[in-house]
Protein backbone atom coordinates (compact mmCIF):
# COMPACT_ATOMS: atom_id res chain seq x y z
CA UNK A 1 0.00 0.00 0.00
CA UNK A 2 1.36 3.39 -0.98
CA UNK A 3 1.52 5.86 1.90
CA UNK A 4 -0.39 9.07 1.21
CA UNK A 5 1.71 12.24 1.20
CA UNK A 6 -0.02 15.19 2.84
CA UNK A 7 1.97 17.58 0.68
CA UNK A 8 0.25 16.15 -2.41
CA UNK A 9 -3.09 17.59 -1.30
CA UNK A 10 -2.62 21.11 -2.71
CA UNK A 11 -4.74 23.52 -4.65
CA UNK A 12 -4.27 26.57 -6.82
CA UNK A 13 -5.60 29.52 -4.86
CA UNK A 14 -4.65 31.96 -7.64
CA UNK A 15 -4.19 35.04 -5.51
CA UNK A 16 -2.96 37.73 -7.87
CA UNK A 17 -0.25 35.57 -9.37
CA UNK A 18 1.77 35.53 -6.17
CA UNK A 19 4.02 32.47 -6.66
CA UNK A 20 4.09 31.71 -2.95
CA UNK A 21 0.27 31.65 -2.77
CA UNK A 22 -0.58 29.75 -5.96
CA UNK A 23 -0.39 26.38 -4.26
CA UNK A 24 -1.20 25.76 -0.65
CA UNK A 25 -1.40 22.41 1.18
CA UNK A 26 -5.04 21.61 1.83
CA UNK A 27 -4.37 20.65 5.44
CA UNK A 28 -3.33 24.27 5.98
CA UNK A 29 -6.49 25.49 4.25
CA UNK A 30 -8.60 23.35 6.59
CA UNK A 31 -6.57 24.40 9.62
CA UNK A 32 -6.78 28.10 8.75
CA UNK A 33 -10.53 27.94 8.13
CA UNK A 34 -11.23 26.20 11.44
CA UNK A 35 -8.86 28.51 13.31
CA UNK A 36 -10.68 31.55 11.93
CA UNK A 37 -14.06 30.13 12.98
CA UNK A 38 -12.73 29.49 16.49
CA UNK A 39 -11.19 32.93 16.90
CA UNK A 40 -14.26 34.72 15.52
CA UNK A 41 -16.56 32.77 17.84
CA UNK A 42 -18.43 30.83 15.15
CA UNK A 43 -17.10 27.72 16.91
CA UNK A 44 -17.44 28.20 20.65
CA UNK A 45 -15.48 26.66 23.56
CA UNK A 46 -16.37 22.98 24.08
CA UNK A 47 -18.36 22.85 20.82
CA UNK A 48 -17.72 19.71 18.81
CA UNK A 49 -15.98 20.09 15.46
CA UNK A 50 -17.31 18.39 12.32
CA UNK A 51 -16.26 14.76 12.15
CA UNK A 52 -13.28 13.66 10.07
CA UNK A 53 -15.67 12.22 7.47
CA UNK A 54 -17.58 15.51 7.27
CA UNK A 55 -14.36 17.48 6.81
CA UNK A 56 -13.19 15.03 4.14
CA UNK A 57 -16.43 15.52 2.22
CA UNK A 58 -16.45 19.29 2.67
CA UNK A 59 -12.90 19.81 1.41
CA UNK A 60 -12.54 16.80 -0.88
CA UNK A 61 -9.38 15.52 0.81
CA UNK A 62 -8.08 12.34 2.38
CA UNK A 63 -8.42 11.37 6.03
CA UNK A 64 -4.69 11.77 6.63
CA UNK A 65 -4.91 15.39 5.43
CA UNK A 66 -7.79 16.15 7.80
CA UNK A 67 -5.88 14.56 10.66
CA UNK A 68 -2.81 16.67 9.92
CA UNK A 69 -4.95 19.83 10.15
CA UNK A 70 -6.47 18.66 13.44
CA UNK A 71 -3.05 17.75 14.84
CA UNK A 72 -1.79 21.26 14.09
CA UNK A 73 -4.82 22.84 15.78
CA UNK A 74 -4.30 20.57 18.78
CA UNK A 75 -0.62 21.54 19.03
CA UNK A 76 -1.69 25.21 19.00
CA UNK A 77 -4.00 24.53 21.93
CA UNK A 78 -7.13 25.46 19.96
CA UNK A 79 -8.83 22.06 20.13
CA UNK A 80 -8.76 18.92 22.25
CA UNK A 81 -9.84 15.36 21.57
CA UNK A 82 -11.92 12.91 23.58
CA UNK A 83 -11.34 9.30 22.61
CA UNK A 84 -14.36 7.86 20.84
CA UNK A 85 -16.17 11.20 20.69
CA UNK A 86 -14.15 13.47 18.42
CA UNK A 87 -12.53 16.89 18.57
CA UNK A 88 -13.80 19.90 20.50
CA UNK A 89 -12.92 23.58 20.70
CA UNK A 90 -10.66 24.24 23.67
CA UNK A 91 -11.43 27.00 26.10
CA UNK A 92 -8.86 29.79 26.28
CA UNK A 93 -5.94 28.66 28.39
CA UNK A 94 -6.62 29.49 32.01
CA UNK A 95 -4.01 31.25 34.11
CA UNK A 96 -3.88 30.71 37.87
CA UNK A 97 -1.88 33.19 39.89
CA UNK A 98 0.34 31.70 42.59
CA UNK A 99 -0.38 34.47 45.02
CA UNK A 100 -3.07 33.17 47.36
CA UNK A 101 -3.76 29.80 48.94
CA UNK A 102 -6.97 28.82 47.20
CA UNK A 103 -8.56 25.81 45.61
CA UNK A 104 -8.79 25.30 41.87
CA UNK A 105 -12.55 25.93 41.72
CA UNK A 106 -12.16 29.07 43.84
CA UNK A 107 -9.49 30.41 41.48
CA UNK A 108 -11.48 29.54 38.35
CA UNK A 109 -14.69 31.10 39.69
CA UNK A 110 -12.87 34.43 39.95
CA UNK A 111 -12.12 34.17 36.22
CA UNK A 112 -15.66 33.22 35.24
CA UNK A 113 -15.08 29.48 34.78
CA UNK A 114 -17.09 26.74 36.47
CA UNK A 115 -15.00 23.84 37.76
CA UNK A 116 -16.27 20.53 39.09
CA UNK A 117 -14.82 17.18 40.14
CA UNK A 118 -15.43 13.51 39.54
CA UNK A 119 -14.40 11.35 42.51
CA UNK A 120 -12.51 8.27 41.34
CA UNK A 121 -11.88 6.59 44.68
CA UNK A 122 -11.49 7.07 48.41
CA UNK A 123 -9.58 4.71 50.67
CA UNK A 124 -7.52 4.50 53.87
CA UNK A 125 -4.09 3.06 53.03
CA UNK A 126 -0.84 3.17 54.95
CA UNK A 127 1.16 6.17 53.67
CA UNK A 128 4.18 5.69 51.46
CA UNK A 129 7.48 7.20 52.56
CA UNK A 130 6.94 10.61 50.94
CA UNK A 131 3.39 11.00 52.24
CA UNK A 132 4.38 9.94 55.75
CA UNK A 133 7.30 12.37 55.80
CA UNK A 134 5.20 15.26 54.48
CA UNK A 135 2.37 14.75 56.99
CA UNK A 136 4.64 13.86 59.91
CA UNK A 137 3.18 10.36 60.25
CA UNK A 138 4.51 6.85 60.75
CA UNK A 139 4.39 4.30 57.95
CA UNK A 140 2.09 2.21 60.15
CA UNK A 141 -0.46 5.04 60.47
CA UNK A 142 -3.47 5.38 58.22
CA UNK A 143 -4.26 8.23 55.84
CA UNK A 144 -7.34 9.07 53.81
CA UNK A 145 -6.60 9.15 50.08
CA UNK A 146 -8.95 10.90 47.66
CA UNK A 147 -8.47 10.67 43.90
CA UNK A 148 -10.42 13.05 41.66
CA UNK A 149 -10.45 14.39 38.10
CA UNK A 150 -11.11 18.14 37.89
CA UNK A 151 -13.06 19.55 34.94
CA UNK A 152 -13.69 22.90 33.31
CA UNK A 153 -16.98 22.44 31.50
CA UNK A 154 -16.69 19.02 29.87
CA UNK A 155 -12.91 19.11 29.57
CA UNK A 156 -10.71 17.23 32.07
CA UNK A 157 -8.02 19.55 33.39
CA UNK A 158 -6.23 17.81 36.25
CA UNK A 159 -5.86 14.58 38.18
CA UNK A 160 -5.67 15.25 41.92
CA UNK A 161 -4.46 12.66 44.42
CA UNK A 162 -4.81 14.03 47.96
CA UNK A 163 -3.71 12.55 51.30
CA UNK A 164 -4.94 13.59 54.75
CA UNK A 165 -4.30 12.41 58.31
CA UNK A 166 -7.04 9.89 59.04
CA UNK A 167 -8.86 12.03 61.61
CA UNK A 168 -9.06 14.91 59.11
CA UNK A 169 -9.86 12.87 56.01
CA UNK A 170 -12.70 10.96 57.64
CA UNK A 171 -14.50 14.21 58.34
CA UNK A 172 -14.10 15.20 54.69
CA UNK A 173 -15.63 11.93 53.53
CA UNK A 174 -18.82 12.79 55.39
CA UNK A 175 -19.27 15.82 53.10
CA UNK A 176 -19.64 16.47 49.37
CA UNK A 177 -16.10 16.28 48.00
CA UNK A 178 -16.90 17.14 44.38
CA UNK A 179 -15.98 20.79 45.03
CA UNK A 180 -12.91 22.40 46.55
CA UNK A 181 -11.54 20.71 49.65
CA UNK A 182 -9.99 23.81 51.22
CA UNK A 183 -13.36 25.29 52.28
CA UNK A 184 -14.30 21.90 53.75
CA UNK A 185 -11.07 21.75 55.74
CA UNK A 186 -12.04 25.07 57.25
CA UNK A 187 -15.78 24.59 57.78
CA UNK A 188 -16.13 20.84 58.25
CA UNK A 189 -12.86 20.18 60.04
CA UNK A 190 -12.55 23.50 61.86
CA UNK A 191 -9.01 24.15 60.62
CA UNK A 192 -7.45 27.52 59.87
CA UNK A 193 -5.37 27.11 56.72
CA UNK A 194 -2.18 29.11 56.58
CA UNK A 195 0.47 28.24 54.00
CA UNK A 196 1.36 25.76 51.28
CA UNK A 197 4.65 24.62 49.79
CA UNK A 198 4.61 23.83 46.06
CA UNK A 199 7.03 22.03 43.80
CA UNK A 200 6.21 22.25 40.09
CA UNK A 201 7.91 20.39 37.27
CA UNK A 202 7.14 19.41 33.69
CA UNK A 203 6.88 15.65 33.22
CA UNK A 204 5.67 13.15 30.64
CA UNK A 205 2.11 12.15 31.49
CA UNK A 206 1.86 8.59 32.85
CA UNK A 207 -0.41 6.27 30.89
CA UNK A 208 -3.04 6.00 33.63
CA UNK A 209 -3.30 9.75 34.07
CA UNK A 210 -3.29 10.30 30.29
CA UNK A 211 -6.42 8.19 29.88
CA UNK A 212 -8.24 10.19 32.57
CA UNK A 213 -7.08 13.55 31.16
CA UNK A 214 -7.81 12.65 27.51
CA UNK A 215 -4.23 13.28 26.42
CA UNK A 216 -1.66 11.09 24.72
CA UNK A 217 0.59 9.07 27.08
CA UNK A 218 3.84 10.97 27.39
CA UNK A 219 2.24 14.35 26.62
CA UNK A 220 3.70 17.21 28.70
CA UNK A 221 1.86 17.89 31.95
CA UNK A 222 2.63 19.95 35.03
CA UNK A 223 3.22 17.76 38.06
CA UNK A 224 2.66 19.62 41.32
CA UNK A 225 3.42 18.45 44.84
CA UNK A 226 1.61 20.64 47.35
CA UNK A 227 1.81 20.44 51.13
CA UNK A 228 -0.74 22.58 52.96
CA UNK A 229 -0.39 23.56 56.61
CA UNK A 230 -2.66 25.22 59.12
CA UNK A 231 -1.94 28.69 60.47
CA UNK A 232 -0.37 26.88 63.43
CA UNK A 233 2.01 24.96 61.16
CA UNK A 234 0.38 21.51 61.21
CA UNK A 235 0.56 19.60 57.91
CA UNK A 236 -2.97 18.54 56.93
CA UNK A 237 -3.00 17.94 53.16
CA UNK A 238 -0.38 16.50 50.82
CA UNK A 239 -1.28 16.39 47.13
CA UNK A 240 0.12 15.01 43.90
CA UNK A 241 -1.47 16.91 41.03
CA UNK A 242 -1.20 16.47 37.26
CA UNK A 243 -2.33 19.50 35.24
CA UNK A 244 -2.68 19.48 31.46
CA UNK A 245 -0.04 21.79 30.03
CA UNK A 246 -2.24 22.71 27.06
CA UNK A 247 -4.98 24.08 29.33
CA UNK A 248 -3.39 25.53 32.47
CA UNK A 249 -0.67 28.06 33.14
CA UNK A 250 0.66 29.38 36.42
CA UNK A 251 1.70 32.96 36.92
CA UNK A 252 3.73 34.45 39.74
CA UNK A 253 4.94 38.00 40.36
CA UNK A 254 8.47 38.41 41.66
CA UNK A 255 9.92 41.40 43.48
CA UNK A 256 13.54 42.51 43.41
CA UNK A 257 15.28 42.04 46.75
CA UNK A 258 16.51 45.37 48.11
Amino acid sequence: MTRHDVSSDCRDVGQGGNPSAQTRPLYRRIKDALREQIREGALKPYQQLPSESELMARYGVSRITVRQALRDLHSEGLIFSIQGKGSFVAAPRVVQELKWLQGFAEAMALKGFQAWSKVLLTREPHPDRDVARALGLKRTDRVVEIQRVRYLGREPVSLDVSFFPAEVGRLLLEADITGDLFPLLETRCGLRLGTADLRIEAVACPAGAAMLLSVTPGAPVLQIHRLTRTAEGMAVDFERLYYRGDVCQYQVQLHRRR
